[in-house]
C-alpha cells in the first residue's frame, strides 16, 4: 500500500512538473486596485525632512561594523541613503509632511552576525531627546508626523524572543510615530495600527548575479533550507517556530517530493529557481528573507505563519501568488500542495514573473521606480493629509517619557 501511495505521488509530481517546468516567461499584471497601488509614483505626493543627526547615531556605527550593510535588517541603512538623494526630500522642514530620524538601531552585531537589540531603546530615546530639543517639530505632535525604520525581529519591542518582546511592548516614546518594520502579526502588541510592514533586506546584486536561464526546468517540488530546531535557545523543540519547522522535518524528511535540509549549499539561489514551491515558515519571528527570495526567483511561497501581516499587502496580492498553510496543518503539506490544480500553479508563476512584483521586494542600489523604497513612500503618502487631531495644544503632553523598563532610561 505504501509503495502504491508513493507511486501515486510521483505521478502527481510528474504531472505538475510537466506543466510548471515550462518556465513560461509570460507575465500577468495584477488586476484591480492592487496593481495600481504597486505602480504608484510617490514623487510629488509627499515631502520628507531628514534630520541631520551626529554620526554616532548612524555612520560611525556602520564604520565600526560594515557587516550591517548585508544583514537582513539593513533596510534602515539603505532607507537613509535613499532619502538623502530622493526627490521627495525637502531641506525646508516647514513644508515637510513627514520627518525621518536616521538611526541604525540594529547595527550592533554578535561575532556570528546576530543583532543585539538591548542598546536600541536607549539609542532611540537619545535621538528623540536630541531632535525634540533642537527642532520644534517633534513637540508639536509628539512624533505623530514622524516615521522610524525599526527592522528588528519584533520591531520597536526591541527583543528577539517573543515572550520578552511582548512583555516590553513598543517603546513608549514611539507610540505615536509611524513604524516602518519587518515584523507583522495581527493582534500583536509589537504591531501598531498604521505601521508599514516591509520586506527584510536581501542583497539585490547578489541575487541578480545568480539568475539561471529561464528555460531551466523546475524539477524540485518543495524546497527549504534552514533550521528545524534551535537547540541552543530551545532544546526541547516546542517553542522555536511554534513547532511548525519541527513538524516539517518530522513529517517530510523522507518524502521524495520534499528537498529539505539544514545544510545551506552554495547553489541555494539556483535551487530556488529550480523549485515550484518554497517553504517560508516562521522562525523566532513570523518573517524571514525566504519570502523575498521566493518572490524574486519565481518560486511559489508557502507561507506557514498564522496571522502574519505581509509586506505591502495593499499592493502585493499575496493570496494570489502564494499558498497559506496553517501551522496546525503542516502534517498535511504534501496533500495540500499536490492538490493544487496545474492551472492555478501556472497563474501564480505568471504573476510572480511580473517584474514589478520582484522590484517591490527589493532595496536596490541605486533605487528603481516601484522598488521597496518607493512602496514605503507610497504607504506614507496614503496616510496623508494628517488629521488635525495629531497636533497638540500648547503645553499638552500625551507620551510618558519615563515609562518602560528602568534600563531603557539610562543614558546612551
Amino acid at each position: 500500500m505504501r509503495k502504491w501511495f508513493w507511486g501515486f505521488l510521483f505521478i502527481a509530481f510528474g504531472f505538475v512538473c510537466s506543466i510548471a517546468a515550462e518556465r513560461n516567461p509570460r507575465t500577468e499584471r495584477i488586476s484591480g486596485s492592487a496593481g495600481d497601488v504597486l505602480e504608484d509614483d510617490p514623487v510629488g505626493r509627499l515631502k520628507v525632512y531628514v534630520y541631520e543627526l551626529p554620526s554616532k547615531y548612524n555612520k560611525k556605527i556602520l564604520q565600526k561594523d560594515p557587516r550591517c550593510l548585508s544583514h537582513m535588517f539593513a533596510a534602515e541603512i539603505y532607507m537613509h541613503r535613499f532619502l538623502l538623494s530622493s526627490p521627495v526630500r525637502t531641506l525646508n522642514p516647514e513644508e515637510a509632511d513627514w520627518f525621518y530620524t536616521p538611526i541604525y538601531a540594529t547595527c550592533d552585531l554578535t561575532p556570528t552576525g546576530l543583532p543585539l537589540p538591548f542598546k536600541s531603546p536607549r539609542m532611540v530615546r537619545s535621538a528623540i531627546q536630541l531632535i525634540s530639543s533642537s527642532w520644534p517639530y517633534w513637540n508639536r505632535t509628539e512624533g505623530a508626523d514622524h516615521f522610524f525604520v525599526v527592522p528588528h525581529d519584533f520591531g520597536a519591542c526591541f527583543h528577539y524572543q517573543e515572550e520578552k518582546a511582548i512583555e516590553r511592548g513598543i517603546l513608549p516614546i514611539l507610540q505615536r510615530a509611524t513604524l516602518v518594520q519587518t515584523f507583522g502579526q495581527r493582534n500583536h502588541v509589537c504591531l501598531n495600527e498604521g505601521s508599514i510592514t516591509i520586506p527584510p533586506y536581501a542583497p539585490p546584486q547578489k541575487m541578480q548575479a545568480r539568475q539561471i536561464p529561464l528555460d531551466t526546468p523546475r524539477s524540485i517540488f518543495v524546497y527549504f533550507r534552514g533550521l528545524f530546531y534551535d537547540v541552543n535557545n530551545d532544546p526541547e523543540g516546542g517553542y522555536y517556530a511554534r513547532g511548525a519547522r519541527a513538524a516539517v522535518w518530522e513529517n517530510f524528511k523522507n518524502n521524495p517530493l520534499f528537498d529539505i535540509s539544514t545544510e545551506h549549499p552554495t547553489t541555494y539561489y539556483e535551487d530556488m529557481q529550480r523549485a515550484i514551491f518554497c517553504l517560508c515558515p516562521l522562525g523566532w519571528a513570523p518573517w524571514s528573507p525566504r519570502l523575498v527570495e521566493a518572490v524574486v526567483f519565481g518560486c511559489i511561497p508557502v507561507i506557514i505563519a498564522d496571522d502574519i501581516v505581509l509586506p505591502f499587502a495593499d499592493a502585493i496580492p499575496w493570496e494570489e501568488i502564494g499558498v497559506f498553510v496553517a501551522e496546525e496543518d503542516v502534517p498535511k503539506l504534501d496533500t495540500i500542495l499536490t492538490s493544487i490544480p496545474p492551472e492555478v500553479i501556472l497563474r501564480k508563476q505568471r504573476l510572480l514573473a511580473n517584474p514589478s512584483m520582484k522590484r517591490a521586494m527589493l532595496f536596490p542600489q541605486p533605487a528603481l521606480p516601484g522598488d521597496a523604497f518607493h512602496q514605503i513612500l507610497n504607504g506614507l503618502a496614503r496616510k496623508l493629509p494628517h488629521q488635525k487631531s495629531i497636533y497638540l495644544k500648547p503645553g499638552e503632553k500625551i507620551l510618558n517619557w519615563t515609562a518602560g523598563p528602568v534600563g531603557d532610561l539610562k543614558p546612551w
